[in-house]
């Protein structure tokens, strides 16, 4: 699943590690969505995307 994290993540000026902290889980779950690497599990999507105020869909791009 391709994703807008990094850019999400740019616009409100933080670091990987703030990110993490901000939802409880390690640096390296959030450089692996970053990368593709790693799908989040739908409620880490939703706690993004209400700490970004927006649509989980305005974070992850579904790809068949």
């Amino acid at each position: 699943m391709k994703n807008t994290l990094k850019v999400w993540r740019a616009k409100k000026d933080i670091t990987q590690e703030h990110l993490a902290r901000e939802m409880e889980v390690t640096r390296q779950t959030i450089n692996a969505i970053e990368r593709g690497k790693y799908d989040p599990s739908i409620k880490l999507a939703f706690r993004m995307a209400k700490f970004f105020e927006c649509s989980i869909e305005d974070i992850f791009l579904y790809e068949e």
